[in-house]
């Protein structure tokens, strides 16, 4: 599909997710988008005259590679260790079904990804969970999109359907030391709400800036801020 900024159709996938779902929130209101398709294990309670969605069996993601067609591809997929249940159970969701659905994305034509990695992602990574990440960020600039924007977060803060104490006390003082120093103290490690990261993904998006782009954590919060001011200015 040709390069747009109007009249475009996103593909989202982790819908359900914190980010993915603040994605789909903010895509259904978005000017540029006409139509947002989802695609998931289990139908979304949303309703919307924009939204199509899409149940699937992601063993079998190639059965569905005809309806992987649109301009944007937003994958917001991700699962935890603990949910997973093994390393490769874990493997299968945060590497193999977003790299295939990118795979097939791209070979439909679709011209941008906004893939949510993570902070310190790195395929040299001793540790399995950022080395995975860094992984999927090699493999997928790899494929030829127009454009590839990685965003890795930190720890990101917003209201999760399961409890995550720890992640709840590490926000809370995260929050309080970004507060007390502006931001600047914490660089790539600033903790960032979900709904920010839906946003600066959107932006990124609108910018028609070919080739591939990662994002961190304070990157992340100026991205967003940008989109708030060009609302503001609208």
């Amino acid at each position: 599909m040709e390069i747009s900024q109007h009249h475009k159709t996103a593909l989202i996938f982790g819908a359900s997710g914190l980010v993915g779902g603040e994605c789909l929130r903010q895509l259904l209101e978005h000017p540029a988008y006409r139509k947002v398709i989802s695609f998931g294990r289990r139908r979304l309670e949303v309703e919307h005259s924009r939204l199509e969605q899409h149940i699937i069996d992601f063993s079998r993601l190639e059965e569905y590679a005809g309806l992987l067609k649109g301009h944007d591809l937003y994958s917001c997929l991700g699962t935890t260790m603990a949910r997973a249940g093994s390393r490769k159970a874990f493997f299968r969701v945060d590497f193999t079904y977003a790299y295939d659905s990118a795979r097939l994305a791209v070979e439909n034509g679709v011209r941008q990804l906004l893939l949510v990695s993570s902070v310190g992602a790195n395929p040299d990574s001793l540790f399995f969970y950022t080395r995975l990440k860094g992984e999927l960020e090699a493999a997928v600039k790899k494929l030829p999109f127009w454009a590839v924007h990685i965003f890795q977060p930190s720890l990101l803060i917003g209201d999760r359907r399961e409890s995550r104490l720890g992640e709840q006390l590490a926000g809370r003082l995260s929050l309080g030391l970004d507060r007390l120093t502006g931001g600047e103290l914490l660089g790539k490690y600033r903790p960032v709400e979900a709904g920010q990261v839906a946003r600066a993904m959107i932006h990124a998006a609108q910018r028609l800036e070919g080739g591939a782009h990662v994002y961190p954590s304070h990157h992340i919060h100026e991205l967003a801020a940008a989109d708030n001011q060009q609302v503001t200015n609208t």
